[in-house]
């Protein structure tokens, strides 16, 4: 016969699992088609040339970027490869504490991003660790920037950050409180060390 608290738990048990494999999906989903259109756009687009697609709105403009997102600090690309590097590792160190859908949104977004990037440093010319990353999407409309699929999965995590952090949503679910609610203790909470303690005494209370 299961208890009210073993109910529970199976719920906590299923979100541990598949709010970590959504942030992997959504990273895995940016970095896939980030590597494949660069691919394409190295062995067909002219390099240093504009290709309309929808008139000036949108064009493809193939440039090699040695710098950051949206080609800033262009020939310190070794400075960035180390950076991408730190960041993918404090991302995977989180995954352990992750139970909020929003923020496996944000981090699996960041991470493909990243990895997109830091796959073109690492595997593009002119090689190891300072290969450039290849730039294509041209908005003149929007800004003077040329970017790429890697470039718009970091912007749209960063965006959903700010979102995350207005509304007050927490890593491993639920959301902080502020002011008056500050002092009231949480169910979330309550139930969490209820299964501890459940767990530290080997059965059931």
């Amino acid at each position: 016969m299961k208890t009210a608290s073993s109910a529970a738990a199976a719920p906590t048990t299923r979100r541990r699992v598949l709010v970590p494999l959504l942030l992997v999906v959504v990273a895995a989903t940016v970095l896939v088609s980030d590597q494949l259109v660069k691919n394409w756009v190295v062995a067909n687009l002219p390099e240093g040339e504009s290709v309309p697609v929808i008139g000036e709105f949108l064009q493809w403009h193939f440039v090699r970027n040695p710098g950051a997102a949206f080609s800033i600090a262009s020939g310190q690309t070794w400075i960035f490869t180390i950076l991408s590097a730190v960041v993918v590792g404090v991302i995977v160190w989180q995954i352990r504490r992750l139970r909020s859908i929003p923020w496996a949104l944000f981090l699996g977004l960041l991470l493909g991003g990243v990895l997109g990037n830091l796959t073109d440093r690492l595997t593009r010319e002119p090689g190891f660790p300072e290969g450039h990353v290849v730039d294509f999407i041209f908005t003149p409309w929007m800004m003077p920037a040329i970017y790429n699929i890697a470039d718009i999965g970091i912007v749209s995590g960063m965006i959903l950050f700010v979102l995350i952090t207005i509304f007050g949503l927490k890593i491993e679910g639920g959301r902080e409180k502020r002011g008056a609610d500050a002092d009231a203790p949480e169910a979330d909470d309550a139930d969490a060390s209820a299964a501890d303690d459940e767990r530290a005494d080997g059965g059931t209370p």
